[in-house]
């Protein structure tokens, strides 16, 4: 398609959007709203689908986004309740996990989580891919498509909504996976100040205050949180703060500003990958403080001895001084206008910086990557064709400028830097239109049409240094590419009562490659990649919520993805950068439900499971050892790094009323099915089964100066199973005699890929609120 033929497709579509006459009935729209598979959610997001008009502006303060209820949408709201109020919330992965269609795996670090939707980020080692994250409508994804989640303590939201499936005409770029919008504590829902602590086994301490009030036109929140821990493997403990401020300001009725300031510092060490065979050994890298005296299945890294060249030296993570000081500071405002009764303009402007210190295994990386988003966008309600419509037009402008340097890492004295090798200097930016509609065709049909065009411009140079006896060479790789991509998407949406609620979906999305992926070769060395390609895939989704009372919610979703040139990441081996190829062909295709039912007076249970089978069906991988290079079809091999199976089950009990009511407990099972860690599907990583434990206490406080008393204590991994908590793909590899592919045997001993989940431990806390 031409960027002619888009643009004239993408102004036919604002066009209608926008110029529909005005009803007086524009809260006639229907809007469904899929499960909410936990309790607290904000009013909309109820226990039954309801009614719920698509972008319109909320009260002063609650700092909305347009996408709080769109029509059509594969959404699980996750509130407070058995996630982040009765329980310690150490990371968001633990509630998150609350949702069908997400996969959590341990990150670098501290409360770094890498999470997947549908299993398009389950490959990262890092940071979250193929996900666009917002919060109060704020975009948090910078516009390298990449999001952290080391800024984001559970205790300061109050509901999370996870879009499952393409997102690309909603969110565009990045948002082939899905989308994950966060809502923070506002100051009506606060109305006091709250502190609260948690602690626990390994030396678990978090702190945190909550203050937030609403008066007159003014509302504001504040969260500001301390949390440090020693870590159940060697060199693993962490601290970190974080600052999250939402502010607004009604001076009028029809106008809305809203402030947004998030920061957070993160100091972490970071313990060693391992690789399968060591996890079987060692799997908490335990008595490996010197290389020299290590335990068995102890993994150490090879640094140059004079940080250049030559002869190495091993060293563990201790010696190595792995680990992390970063920082992200992220500023925004928004603007709210209300044109008339129907109409909806807003402006919103943010800064984000991501700025890294990263010394760990065999290079280290320090950089700093501001960047900035702007989108305005309009909201209508009003009526098309003599039918009650909800149109939505918006321009979205990303721009990120990198600066990276990476070094070799020299044995001992701490986190010590060798010789440069390489800096990287690249500028990202996409600028796109999107458009929606949202038109109720009967009482019982809701029809929604959406598009989007977007173009990305990547330009960027990477110096790469290498080091002899003879002196040192230096290589340049330029960058210079820029992609179009169009994104349309079609739902429609039957309701024939308050009970049922059946939803059909064909989606588009698109991720275009980040400048940092353009310059690490399949070697995992700084280099020229830039051969990639935008990853594109086409789902189509089918499904079905069922609430027949205020008891029970069922929904069943099943999708069917269609990718091409998917962008797969894997490492080439311990201490080199992963890097990123494109599978020319793939299919992901699974089932989803989620399940929330009241079963007995106090008791409740739930359930988010997800079947998740992917394949590649055009995929030939090239492999080369001295001087032989074979070529291995790939096709109808799985995916590597993705479950196919997901469960969070939980059964609990409150005691509804009497002197004990307040008194709760819940038991609830997290599983993971094995996975392939190879694109030759040769070695599985293992899936696991654990078990967490918890009873709390909530009571209001009369005739004091406190008013609520929240108590929590928790068992995690009540069974003390020994699992695997992140599995980072492997490179395959052939013989350099033979040209036979390797076997399993030596992938079990590639280092760089496991780090075990944690063994059983205790945490309890309390939440005070005034």
């Amino acid at each position: 398609m031409s960027i002619h033929q888009a643009a004239a497709r993408f102004g036919t579509l604002a066009l209608l959007v926008a110029g529909g006459t005005l009803p007086t009935s524009a809260q006639q729209a229907v809007t469904l709203d899929e499960l909410s598979v936990e309790g607290e959610a904000a009013p909309g997001a109820g226990r039954t689908a309801v009614a719920m008009p698509f972008g319109v502006g909320a009260p002063q303060g609650s700092a909305p986004s347009v996408i709080e209820h769109p029509v059509g949408q594969v959404v699980t709201g996750i509130g407070r309740e058995n996630t982040i109020a009765n329980r310690p919330a150490t990371s968001i992965g633990s509630v998150l996990a609350n949702s069908p269609g997400v996969t959590v795996r341990q990150g670098n670090g501290g409360r770094d989580v890498i999470i997947s939707i549908r299993g398009n980020n389950a490959r990262s080692s890092g940071v979250i891919k193929n996900t666009v994250v917002l919060e109060d409508g704020f975009i948090l994804t910078q516009a390298d498509g990449a999001s952290r989640f080391d800024l984001t303590d559970p205790r300061a939201y109050s509901r999370i909504d996870v879009f499952r499936g393409p997102q690309s005409p909603l969110f565009g770029n990045y948002a082939t996976g899905g989308a994950i919008a966060f809502r923070t504590r506002t100051g009506r829902e606060i109305d006091g100040y709250e502190i609260g602590t948690d602690a626990g086994s390994f030396g678990y301490l978090s702190n945190s205050f909550t203050v937030g009030k609403a008066s007159g036109p003014f509302e504001i929140s504040l969260f500001a949180s301390d949390v440090r821990a020693n870590g159940y493997q060697d060199h693993s403990s962490y601290d970190t703060q974080t600052i999250n401020l939402l502010a607004s300001y009604t001076p009028t009725p029809d106008n809305r500003f809203t402030l947004k300031v998030i920061n957070n510092n993160l100091d972490a060490n970071i313990a060693a990958r391992s690789s399968l065979a060591q996890y079987r050994i060692n799997p908490y890298q335990r008595g490996c403080a010197a290389a020299a005296s290590a335990a068995p299945g102890c993994t150490t890294f090879a640094l140059f001895g004079n940080g250049a060249f030559g002869a190495t030296v091993p060293v563990t993570a201790d010696e190595g001084g792995f680990g992390r000081k970063d920082r992200r500071t992220i500023v925004a405002a928004r603007w709210e206008h209300d044109i008339d009764a129907f109409t909806t303009w807003r402006t919103q402007l943010g800064f984000d910086e991501r700025n890294f210190d990263q010394p760990f295994y065999t290079t280290a990386s320090q950089g700093s990557y501001p960047s900035w988003n702007v989108l305005t966008d309009v909201t209508r309600r009003g009526d098309l064709f003599g039918l009650p419509a909800v149109g939505y037009v918006a321009l979205a402008y990303s721009t990120i400028d990198t600066h990276i340097a990476t070094y070799n890492r020299a044995p001992y004295g701490g986190p010590r830097l060798g010789a440069l090798i390489g800096v990287q200097d690249a500028v990202q930016s996409n600028l796109g239109g999107r458009a929606r509609l949202e038109l109720a065709l009967s009482d019982q049909w809701t029809g929604v049409l959406g598009i989007s065009a977007e173009g990305t411009s990547i330009t960027g140079r990477n110096l790469a240094y290498s080091y002899s006896a003879g002196g040192a060479n230096r290589t340049v790789a330029d960058a210079d590419r820029n992609f179009l991509n169009v994104a349309p998407e079609l739902a429609l949406v039957y309701r024939p009562d308050e009970a049922w609620a059946f939803r059909g979906r064909v989606a588009t999305g698109y991720t275009t490659p980040a400048a940092s992926n353009l310059f690490v070769t399949p070697a995992g060395l700084p280099g020229n990649n830039t051969q990639l390609q935008t990853q594109e895939n086409l789902g189509f989704d089918l499904g079905t919520d069922w609430s027949p009372t205020e008891t029970l919610r069922l929904s069943v979703t099943g999708f069917y993805e269609f990718f091409r040139n998917e962008l797969v990441s894997q490492s080439p081996g311990a201490g080199l950068q992963t890097y990123f190829f494109n599978a020319p062909a793939s299919e992901h295709r699974g089932l989803e439900v989620g399940a929330d039912w009241a079963f007995a007076p106090g008791w409740r249970g739930t359930l988010a499971y997800t079947f998740d089978d992917q394949i590649y069906t055009r995929y030939t991988e090239q492999l080369s050892a001295g001087s032989l290079t074979r070529r291995f079809d790939r096709a109808g091999n799985q995916i590597p790094g993705v479950p196919a199976h997901q469960l969070l089950a939980r059964v609990g009990y409150d005691v509804p009323a009497g002197p004990l009511a307040g008194l709760g407990a819940f038991v609830e099972t997290v599983v993971q099915g094995d996975f392939y860690i190879d694109n030759a599907n040769l070695l599985k990583a293992p899936g696991y089964a654990i078990v967490n434990a918890n009873v709390h206490y909530a009571t209001e406080l009369a005739g004091g100066y406190a008013k609520r008393l929240n108590l929590y204590l928790e068992v995690r991994n009540l069974f003390d199973t020994t699992y695997a908590a992140s599995a980072q793909n492997l490179a395959n590899s052939i013989s350099g005699a033979t040209g036979l592919q390797n076997g399993a045997g030596v992938l079990a001993t590639s280092t760089g890929s496991v780090f075990a989940g944690a063994p059983r431990n205790i945490v309890g806390g309390m939440r005070l609120a005034f």
